[in-house]
């Protein structure tokens, strides 16, 4: 232990260098007065009237060894630290009774518990004041060290008696206390919420009057604020929605994927274009509902949708292109536009018969403004279940004939002179579709979308960043052009993310950190925080834009600010967890103002403030047990976790290059074996795919 603390150019070992507890020997180089638990530690409390400052927690505890990284190890923490206390460090698995004790207090005191725990006691051991995981510095309402401990020393030195007398009352009061300026919180999701409600259109689905966009992140918010509250109504507007679009002419019956938006209210009539980031960011929704449902309809769309970008969308390569158009012979929606001869023509008539009465096709055409055109557009009154009780035919053997007849559509229609094709690739769309692939192989485990993921990834970092790390913004025809923008850094790195977590390697993850860094660098404000659209060094404009609406497409701040999170608890680095917060006080303003116009920014805001988890896996990636463990943490919509893999045959697997606490993690008794820390707070390790869940949920 001593040799890795000299490595990290640690300073002079404390008492518990001479302790054999692996966890206490882990803290033996913190500029932190540590004792061990003990008389001589009391002893010097009383003798200098100090209060007590108890940590508990265990050499395999994530939050324990982050909130040593980022509060024990830092010297401005333990000056503050050896002034105003005396200073014990407990390993639970040692002395499981001092932390059955402390911990039941806690609870009591705050109605929760968990690990690294940390309490304040008096000399004579009773405690005043309890938390678990405390941040260095303020943040999301939970106190951070360097505010919470001259606030105990003020107690302690001017209302001793309250704090030894009314220790319930002190603390009630403390926990009270949150961090100054103007930061978002959970009124801030139920205001978004509430607006939502109001403008949803509980006849057609959606939100207002026609044109109606699909604006996804809206669904993926809903869902987590119905995880958040079970507000019913959360879940209804969502499945509403996406069963009317999924319904609607909006979507393309014959060919797959999803029309850019719907020029009527009920869904019927779009505009043609198909944009990719429309296709990644409704996946992302229907994998999600699917999570949260397991409704079949759900995954079907899913995977339609990728069945469509990987037939039409994807460039040798391995990228994607970025759109089609909705024109082709000087016509909008020519191409996808049926009269009932025709259909006939192709199909036999008991074929015809069918896809005729199922997708609404008219002889004098399904829409018109105020006449007969003869043209119709595929959709959809009922779902297949109600068609399917309505023509006597089951479920299974109507989507065979639906299918047979969709196929011999599609194979017609491939003969017509085909909309315009727009093959530029750029990163931040593509980055939008590497993280929605992903997820799909996640949830449906389907090698393909691992596999087309991996491909448009490994594009990106071998034609369009440059050694010294930075991004090109578009490629096409063997060139690349344009600096990167905000957008392309922020999507790219939510696309490696979810790359990591499905195939865990650890590249991924390691390049997601470094061009986050890039990022970070080159486009933060350092005056007021968040994020610039443009680098530093760019083309200079009159005006550098930092924006957070959330409209067609995510902002890249809001993006980037759950990204943040992610990696912070990914990798242990609280740096990352601040500029979140930072990115949250630099719109406050304006996202108050409306924030149901904010919804991707409201979905890394749930995530901050919790409860959020962080799991690790230690297996063998070919074990079955493995497998059901991961399957088990995917199947189900649990939205605020991390997931990192620890390769449980590896005497130092590279992924501690970057998650330095999965040291300790290794699997039980040769089981895959889930490490699971919950809202800053570790459980007990399992090897139970059930147990996982329970903690989890």
């Amino acid at each position: 232990m001593k040799g890795v603390h000299e490595q990290t150019g640690a300073g002079k070992p404390n008492r518990l260098v001479y302790e054999k507890n692996p966890y206490l020997l882990q803290h033996a180089y913190n500029p932190v007065d540590w004792y061990p638990w003990g008389r001589e530690a009391f002893e010097k409390a009383r003798n200098e009237g100090k209060p007590v400052f108890l940590s508990i927690g265990y050499s395999t505890c994530h939050w324990c060894h982050v909130m040593e990284k980022e509060s024990f190890e830092d010297k401005e923490v333990a000056r503050a630290m050896n002034d105003a206390f005396v200073n014990i460090k407990v390993d639970r698995e040692e002395r499981p009774d001092l932390d059955g004790i402390y911990m039941a207090a806690c609870q009591r005191m705050t109605g929760s518990g968990g690990w690294p725990l940390n309490m304040i006691l008096t000399p004579d051991r009773k405690p005043f004041y309890a938390a678990t995981y405390i941040p260095k510095e303020s943040r999301y309402g939970r106190m951070g060290m360097l505010e919470l401990i001259p606030r105990i020393k003020d107690l302690w030195e001017n209302k001793k008696d309250e704090a030894e007398n009314t220790a319930l009352k002190v603390i009630s009061n403390l926990n009270g206390i949150t961090s100054g300026g103007a930061a978002l919180g959970e009124d801030t999701l139920h205001e978004a919420f509430g607006q939502l409600l109001d403008m949803f259109d509980e006849e057609h689905g959606g939100f207002g009057e026609a044109p109606k966009f699909p604006t996804p992140h809206n669904f993926t918010f809903l869902l987590r604020y119905w995880k958040r509250t079970g507000d019913k109504m959360a879940l209804h507007i969502m499945e509403k929605t996406l069963q009317a679009m999924r319904k609607g002419g909006i979507y393309d019956h014959v060919g797959f994927g999803f029309h850019r938006y719907s020029t009527d209210s009920k869904w019927l009539v779009p505009h043609f274009e198909k944009m990719l980031y429309d296709q990644a960011l409704l996946a992302m929704a229907y994998i999600e509902a699917y999570q949260a449902t397991g409704k079949e309809e759900y995954e079907k769309t899913v995977r339609e949708i990728f069945a469509y970008v990987l037939r039409d969308m994807t460039d040798a390569g391995g990228g994607f292109y970025s759109a089609e158009d909705a024109d082709s012979e000087g016509e909008e929606g020519k191409f996808y536009l049926w009269t009932e001869d025709e259909i006939r023509r192709i199909l036999t008539k008991e074929e015809s018969d069918l896809i005729n009465r199922i997708f609404n096709v008219d002889r004098n055409g399904n829409f018109a403004d105020g006449k007969s055109t003869g043209r119709n557009i595929p959709y959809l009154k009922k779902g297949l279940a109600e068609l399917s009780s309505d023509l006597k035919i089951s479920s299974e053997d109507l989507q065979k004939r639906i299918e047979t007849s969709r196929a011999k559509l599609f194979e017609a229609r491939e003969k017509r002179i085909h909309p315009g094709k727009d093959d530029k690739i750029i990163v931040d769309w593509n980055g939008l579709m590497i993280a929605a692939l992903a997820k799909g192989e996640q949830v449906f485990d389907e090698t393909e979308y691992m596999e087309a993921a991996r491909h448009a990834a490994d594009f990106i970092l071998l034609k369009m960043q440059k050694p010294d790390g930075r991004l090109y913004h578009r490629h096409r025809d063997g060139e690349v052009a344009v600096p990167a923008f905000l957008d392309d850094y922020a999507f790219f790195i939510w696309g490696l993310i979810e790359l990591y977590e499905t195939t865990f390697e650890v590249s991924y993850l390691k390049a997601a950190l470094d061009i986050n860094d890039v990022l970070l660098k080159h486009f933060w404000d350092d005056q007021t925080g968040g994020f610039y659209f443009t680098a530093d060094d760019a083309e200079e404009v009159i005006y550098r834009k930092k924006d957070i609406y959330d409209g067609a497409i995510p902002s890249g701040n809001s993006v980037a600010m759950l990204n943040l999170l992610r990696l912070g608890r990914m990798t242990g680095n609280q740096e990352l967890e601040n500029k979140a917060s930072e990115v949250g006080r630099a719109f406050f303003g304006i996202v108050q103002q409306a924030p149901y116009a904010y919804t991707q920014l409201m979905t890394a805001l749930d995530f901050a403030i919790g409860p959020s988890s962080e799991v690790v896996i230690a297996g063998d990636p070919q074990a079955e047990d493995t497998k059901a463990m991961l399957a088990a943490v995917r199947r189900e919509f649990i939205p605020n976790k991390i997931v990192i893999f620890r390769p449980a045959m590896e005497e130092s697997p590279e992924i501690l290059s970057l998650a330095a606490y999965a040291e300790y993690l290794s699997g039980m008794e040769g089981k895959a074996t889930a490490y699971v820390c919950r809202n800053y707070s570790c459980k007990s390790p399992t090897t139970d795919k059930e147990k996982l869940l329970e903690l989890l949920r």
